[in-house]
């Protein structure tokens, strides 16, 4: 049986879960459920990301220990799990001793291999981002992504990776992978980065300073800078460096992450990996940011939108279905209520959730016993669309296979035709139609597809309560 492994970037814990997060963890979950349906044994990882200045910083503001904090801070990204109905096997936390201990043996390994050194570190650090900043990455003296936030100047004595060494290495990764990076000119983005030249950055913070985090290997004055920490959760939440764990089977996989984690995760990572002597993932899987009427989602401009507003709205499944339809590969999606409004009538209530009311009260005028063909497979148009992660593209073929079949049953109007074997003849083509899009469904909304095919698995089809309940549009 071929494995099959992806796993989401590890959201930081020092605020509650966002909407582009819950994109980027259904959008795996949709991949995970589709590898299962091919018959793949799947490993999909989570996890919350608890080191660095700014946990220990709100930790300091909230009179907390910082493992205190990040005990409680985890626990919403692991309700998650219940609230979008979501189907990863591992979840782990940077603060786990096993990623400890793995994240301490990645040093070790790199160390090793000539890849760490020790300097002075002078430079401009952005604790947003908890990354130092080039002058060329800031606008007016600022962050673009922190903008708000002064820039602290810092200087200390730290270890450094010795990322110079593997330009020429990733460049050749992504030369021999033109595929590597999937995301609309993410991929270019990121070779222009890393044909300008390298820079070795800094992979550890002094502990008298800065204390919340992983102690360096051999040097008890200094713990591992977060980010160095943090990517080693690919490998050891599959039991790396043990020789019999998980990992010897299912490493290397895809990761997906957020347009703002590209350089991390397809070059830092990469090269991390390569001074390791392990091999690079098989790809990243970048999205955009979610903007709300075309701003950025800001508490001042009271336009953030929560995943949790949207389930209270639509419920769980449909909140997958409207995450599942904005486009990930192709940029930024830009939301509206209005716009979700309109996606989930459309789409769920006058579409899949009319569609299959309709069919199951014309089977039940039938009475007769119902012998329908077992589904295996999903349309060759949605394999292809998964096969390239396409999952929103995949939903359109799904949703216009709910169109196609709505039109047919308009056409043939079996309600009309008097004789009753052929309008039963009639209705067992458009029910096996139906039972494919059911199949196709399981990775958008899992729970409702096992009810619309326990109940169009009935020898005799009863009729069907309506599935999505017609909403107020929003003002």
């Amino acid at each position: 049986m071929e494995n099959f492994y992806i796993t989401t970037t590890l959201p930081y814990v020092n605020a509650a879960p966002h909407l582009g997060f819950a994109w980027e963890i259904v959008t795996a979950d949709i991949i995970a459920r589709f590898a299962r349906l091919q018959g793949k044994r799947v490993i999909f990882n989570t996890g919350s990301d608890e080191h660095g200045q700014k946990i220990f910083q709100k930790a300091a503001e909230l009179n907390l220990l910082p493992q205190a904090y990040t005990d409680k801070m985890a626990q919403p990204f692991k309700d998650l799990r219940e609230s979008l109905g979501l189907s990863w096997t591992n979840f782990i936390r940077t603060t786990d001793e096993n990623h400890v201990v793995a994240a301490q043996e990645f040093w070790r390994r790199c160390f090793e291999n000539g890849d760490i050194y020790k300097k002075k570190y002078k430079v401009k650090y952005c604790v947003g981002c908890e990354m130092e900043k080039t002058e060329s990455e800031l606008i007016d003296g600022h962050c673009p992504l922190h903008p708000n936030q002064d820039l602290e100047e810092r200087e200390e004595d730290n270890y450094f990776f010795r990322f110079s060494r593997y330009q020429d290495k990733l460049l050749n990764l992504y030369a021999q992978n033109p595929d590597f990076v999937r995301g609309e000119g993410k991929m270019n983005e990121l070779k222009s980065f890393v044909s300008r030249g390298l820079q070795d950055f800094s992979i550890s913070r002094v502990r008298k300073k800065m204390p919340w985090g992983i102690p360096v290997p051999d040097d008890d004055e200094q713990v591992m800078y977060v980010w160095f920490d943090a990517l080693v959760n690919y490998i050891s939440t599959l039991g790396w460096p043990e020789a019999d764990a998980d990992w010897q089977e299912f490493w290397p996989g895809w990761q997906i992450c957020g347009k703002d984690n590209l350089r991390q995760q397809a070059a830092m990572w990469q090269a991390m990996l390569m001074s390791a002597g392990l091999p690079t993932s098989k790809g990243i899987l970048v999205n955009g940011f979610i903007t709300v009427d075309g701003q950025k989602m800001s508490k001042s401009l009271g336009n953030v939108i929560s995943p949790d507003d949207l389930i209270a709205l639509y419920g769980r499944e449909p909140t997958r279905f409207l995450l599942a339809g904005l486009p990930v590969l192709s940029g930024d999606a830009d939301i509206t209520s209005g716009r979700l409004y309109d996606f989930y009538t459309a789409n769920l209530t006058n579409g899949l959730g009319n569609l299959a009311s309709r069919l199951a009260k014309l089977a039940s005028t039938c009475h007769t016993s119902w012998q329908l063909p077992a589904v295996k497979n999903c349309s060759a148009a949605l394999q292809r669309a998964m096969s390239r992660f396409d999952t929103s593209g995949a939903l359109n073929v799904l949703i216009n296979e709910v169109a196609t079949l709505d039109k047919k049953l308009s056409e043939q109007k079996p309600w009309l035709i008097k004789d009753v074997p052929q309008k039963i003849k009639v209705l067992e083509a458009l029910l096996a139609s139906l039972r494919v899009i059911i199949f196709e469904l399981q990775i958008f909304m899992p729970e409702t597809a096992v009810k619309l095919a326990e109940h169009f698995d009935q020898e005799e089809i009863a009729p069907l309560q309506p599935l999505f309940p017609r909403l107020a549009k929003p003002e």
